[in-house]
């Protein structure tokens, strides 16, 4: 449904040592690039990071193919400097299959990597 989403950030170059690592795992790389921004994406959707002086906080779900997709973009965004928000399991809420995990980036977005498919 969505084709890209833009998420504002202090410091781009900071917020695309972060993201680049963090999404690479999920299949995306560096789509284009202009002053003050950066967009990153696959065949399937694009996330831009946006140089701000204004933030709100966002919360953002990717989405990975299996449940080693949210396992490794979960890794990948704790070495980056990111902070837990709920490791990666089973979020029965949602539903019997929903497996996710959440990390605060270092701007404050809540970003989540989640898989609806059972194991």
């Amino acid at each position: 449904m969505l084709d890209h989403v833009a998420i504002p950030v202090r410091d781009l170059e900071s917020s695309r040592r972060f993201y680049e690592p963090v999404l690479a795992g999920l299949g995306a790389k560096v789509v284009m690039e202009w002053p003050g921004g950066v967009l990153l994406g696959t065949d399937d959707g694009m996330v831009a990071l946006r140089q701000s002086d204004q933030l709100m906080p966002h919360h953002v779900a990717f989405k990975a193919d299996d449940r080693s997709g949210v396992d490794s973009f979960y890794e990948a965004a704790l070495a980056a400097g990111g902070s837990d928000n709920g490791p990666p399991g089973i979020r029965s809420e949602n539903h019997e299959n929903y497996y996710a995990a959440f990390v605060i980036d270092p701007d404050g977005h809540n970003i989540e990597a989640v898989c609806h498919r059972p194991q």
